[in-house]
């Protein structure tokens, strides 16, 4: 046996890399396989985030959503999977149930897209009505990445509301 072979954590490592390369290639069934197979070498909360997400890319909601969970359960400082959740939630109407989901991807201590979930935060309250508070979500999503131009774009139109 090759060290390949007896190591399933590069093994797993190894089909997560290929699936997300598929997947942006648009091979997103040969992803969802591939992403599959890194779970069955070695459970990641990874793994199962970008598998959720190739659920929702094919309208899988519900099934992105379980995935999601499962990597919240192996991993609660990795907050991918939380704004994930919440994303998804948006996607079906459930507005307000995505709320709780997105705090906590904001909090998370192990996420760099933290922007997603304030900008999404926003979203949401911006849906409700509350300007004020979705403008702050914005502002925060621009203040963690000040490249991120929907949230500028989500600032001014909010500006332009409450003027």
């Amino acid at each position: 046996m090759t060290e390949f072979e007896t190591n399933p954590e590069e093994q797993a490592n190894q089909f997560l890399q290929e699936a997300y390369e598929k997947q942006m290639a648009g091979n997103v069934d040969e992803a969802i396989e591939l992403y599959r197979r890194s779970l069955a070498s070695k459970p990641t909360s990874e793994a199962h985030t970008c598998l959720g997400w190739a659920y929702s890319v094919k309208g899988r909601y519900g099934d992105a959503i379980r995935e999601c969970e499962k990597a919240v359960h192996l991993d609660p400082d990795y907050g991918n999977p939380y704004n994930d959740i919440g994303a998804y939630m948006i996607e079906t109407g459930r507005w307000e149930d995505a709320i709780p989901w997105l705090e906590k991807a904001t909090a998370a201590e192990r996420y760099d897209g933290r922007f997603y979930a304030w900008y999404n935060l926003g979203r949401v309250w911006e849906h409700r009505g509350d300007w004020t508070k979705a403008l702050e979500a914005y502002r925060h999503a621009l203040e963690q990445n000040p490249e991120y131009s929907l949230a500028e774009k989500a600032i001014r139109r909010m500006e332009t509301a409450l003027n």
